[in-house]
């Protein structure tokens, strides 16, 4: 029987689903019809889900936003999107122009209503051309809205089960907030497949993983700089490491994956970490496997994926260049500052990293296709921190303009044994030549991260200067 389990209460999948209808009942009491815009915005919890299914049934346009998002970027939203109504936590109701609600009172009255209610249906919300409007990382300047149908976002997670290959006897535990991308696709695949989730804390990782014991966690999905955290964890409590080694599946995936994490597991755990590719604009791209555990692993079942040129070239196996993906399950558009579509326009949607596949159609992600110009040679950071991972390394590159250089690079290395630059800048210097080696190394404890789960490139940028 599928559970949601939280760190305060367990439902059966049937139970949070008769809970959202009548949910779902009480926001049309206050006024959201079909297709009307609804900002949810929250902590994860089993409330969470129950509430995220009550739209859906209701049939509303679904606006996920960051619980941590600031109250002057939350009122932005509502008045681009035109929100009617904000879901919000008891916590963390904020000043707007419309009218909130907080997910306990939703459930107070869902408990309240003993009368029959028909089964969850979602076709209505399936059917809405704007069914999810979630926000992008950002990681390129600030976010945006994108808008995506319901129909086309299921459709990609279907994708996503088949390649995978979740089972309803599956329990998974998505370390990762609820509002993005990633998050989001976990809940809603557990949701598909008619499988177990786990609400695990995912800010206090050593509860985390004693809940997803518990629980009989059979999957665990995380960013790299997680699966990290989880190593330094069970260095310290060893005990703790005993639910990852029983785990059926450890996937991986919002950014880089260096190949040092993945030796330290495959050694620790006796697993391979899955990687994966996709974005909030995209979807679910590709993923690695129990059958293929190379790289991303191949595109999912109706996308394609090809590495082209800077002059739009397709380039061969092994060749460097952007990652281009053609899915049916790509966005609508995005939102502009008066709340009107931008539609994607193209066969192919320009994915802003680099990349190239192999012989076998793996991807490989290399990171974010940003260059930067020093002393005449043209470099590239993500490039660069790659090839320090393949030593190693976990590093990130910062580009500081430079009067006499043009750009002058910092090396950030996560460190909690403190080991000194000199130390470092050895190791960086077997895995990369004289020109792209590094100005300066910074050592620090752990690399600071934005909302999801990703190294927070502004934050290190920050340290860089004041260094």
């Amino acid at each position: 029987m599928a559970m949601i389990c939280g760190t305060d209460c367990v439902r059966t999948l049937a139970d949070v689903e008769r809970d959202a209808v009548r949910m779902a009942e009480e926001l049309q009491v206050r006024g959201v019809g079909l297709g009307d815009r609804v900002l949810l915005k929250a902590e994860n919890s089993v409330g969470y889900v129950t509430t995220l299914l009550a739209l859906m049934h209701a049939g509303a346009s679904i606006l996920l936003v960051d619980h941590r998002e600031r109250l002057e970027t939350t009122e932005r939203l509502v008045d681009v999107t035109g929100a009617v109504l904000c879901v919000v936590d008891d916590d963390a109701v904020p000043e707007t122009r419309v009218p909130c609600v907080t997910i306990y009172e939703l459930q107070l009255a869902a408990t309240a209503n003993n009368d029959y209610v028909d089964y969850l249906d979602v076709e209505k919300w399936r059917a809405l051309p704007d069914g999810l409007l979630m926000c992008s990382s950002g990681s390129t300047g600030s976010p945006k809205v994108v808008v995506k149908s319901g129909d086309s976002f299921l459709r990609n997670l279907q994708r996503n089960i088949d390649a995978v290959g979740h089972l309803s006897t599956d329990v998974l535990v998505p370390l990762l907030p609820f509002p993005h991308q990633y998050g989001l696709s976990m809940v809603l695949i557990a949701w598909l497949a008619r499988c177990s989730l786990v609400v695990a804390p995912y800010r206090r990782l050593d509860h985390a993983l004693r809940l997803a014991e518990l629980s009989g966690a059979t999957v665990f999905d995380a960013t790299p700089v997680t699966y990290r955290s989880m190593m330094n964890i069970v260095g310290r409590r060893p005990a703790l490491g005993a639910v990852l080694r029983d785990a059926r599946m450890l996937c991986v995936g919002a950014a880089p994956l260096d190949a040092g994490l993945v030796a330290r597991y495959e050694k620790e755990f006796g697993h391979k970490l899955l990687d994966s590719y996709g974005s909030t604009e995209m979807g679910n791209v590709a993923f690695a496997n129990l059958e293929n555990t190379v790289a991303c692993g191949q595109a999912v079942q109706g996308v394609d994926v090809s590495i082209m040129d800077d002059d739009g070239n397709v380039l061969p196996s092994g060749e460097i260049g952007e990652i281009m993906v053609r899915t049916p399950d790509v966005m609508a558009g995005y939102l502009d500052d008066d709340g009107h579509l931008v539609p994607v326009t193209g066969e192919w949607f320009p994915s802003g990293d680099f990349g190239f596949l192999d012989d076998q159609a793996n991807l490989y992600v290399l990171g974010r296709k940003r260059a930067v110009h020093r002393m005449g040679y043209t470099l590239h950071p993500d490039i660069i921190e790659r090839k320090i991972g393949d030593v190693g390394v976990s590093a990130k590159i910062v580009a500081l303009p430079d009067e006499r250089m043009g750009s002058m690079l910092v090396a950030f290395v996560e460190d909690e044994e403190h080991r000194g630059a000199a130390y470092w800048r050895d190791r960086i210097a077997e895995a990369l030549p004289a020109y792209e080696m590094p100005n300066r190394v910074l050592v620090i404890d752990r690399f600071p991260v934005n909302r999801n789960g990703k190294p927070d490139s502004k934050r290190l940028e920050e340290l860089a200067v004041s260094a």
